[in-house]
């Protein structure tokens, strides 16, 4: 009986481990602890050690893509700039104002003249009488645009009398029709000064027969600030067979 009890209650074995393993867990979790705060520790020491290093005075630069490389240096070499003196201005100097006669002081009370008076200044008499005939007193030497230039005017000028030209007999008699586009420079007194042909109606004599009558029409002259001016002028000439 007695030996039987020995065996149960013996104090080696499974109850020994625990009753000390708690502690030889605590002396094993603290150990581990203790070696995970010594490797960060270690780590962050390191980290400040770089941090306090600086190259050339300047914090490091981190290349992370192409981009961040910059363009290349330039491989011409500059000239050396060349060193301009300033030139030697003096400041301007302020005198006493002189006093000087009535009649040379600026009147400030000055009544500009009017777009209206002006044009009644500057324009000349147009006389206009019931079959639209216009007798401008222009001189002959103003000023011609080019055929391309832009002419701002108030009023663009208008055909008053359009001869037609004569349908050229080949055409016609062969069935020839077409529409032909006249460029024409209308001077200040209404005349056409020159012509073209802006744009062909594809038949050679239709558009010689349109350029040839061209400086028999007449127009209103295209207005300027109250004033009559030249200007280039498109219209059309519809050659059509008669029926």
């Amino acid at each position: 009986m007695s030996h039987m009890e020995n065996a149960l209650y013996s104090p080696y074995g499974a109850f020994e481990l625990k009753a000390k393993y708690q502690r030889n867990f605590g002396i094993a979790s603290l150990s581990m602890l203790a070696f995970v705060l010594a490797i960060l520790a270690t780590f962050w020491i390191i980290a400040a050690m770089e941090d306090d290093v600086v190259i050339g005075g300047n914090a490091p630069v981190v290349i992370q893509t192409i981009a961040d490389l910059g363009p290349p240096p330039a491989i011409v070499k500059k000239p050396p700039q060349v060193k301009v003196d300033q030139p030697n201005v003096q400041a301007p100097k302020v005198g006493i104002p002189k006093p000087v006669a009535d009649d040379e002081v600026m009147d400030d009370d000055v009544m500009l003249a009017t777009r209206e008076e002006m044009a009644e200044i500057v324009a000349p008499d147009i006389v206009s009488d019931a079959s639209d005939d216009i007798i401008v007193d222009i001189n002959e030497e103003d000023y011609l645009p080019s055929i391309d230039e832009f002419v701002p005017v108030e009023e663009i000028a208008q055909m008053i009398q359009h001869v037609q030209p004569e349908y050229p007999r080949l055409a016609e008699q062969a069935g020839l029709e077409g529409l032909v586009w006249i460029k024409a420079l209308v001077s200040a007194d209404g005349n056409v000064r020159e012509a073209v042909v802006y744009k062909s109606s594809g038949t050679q004599s239709l558009d010689e027969a349109a350029l040839k009558v061209a400086k028999d029409n007449k127009f209103r002259p295209a207005i300027q600030n109250g004033r009559p001016v030249a200007m280039w002028v498109t219209y059309k000439v519809d050659f059509q067979v008669p029926d």
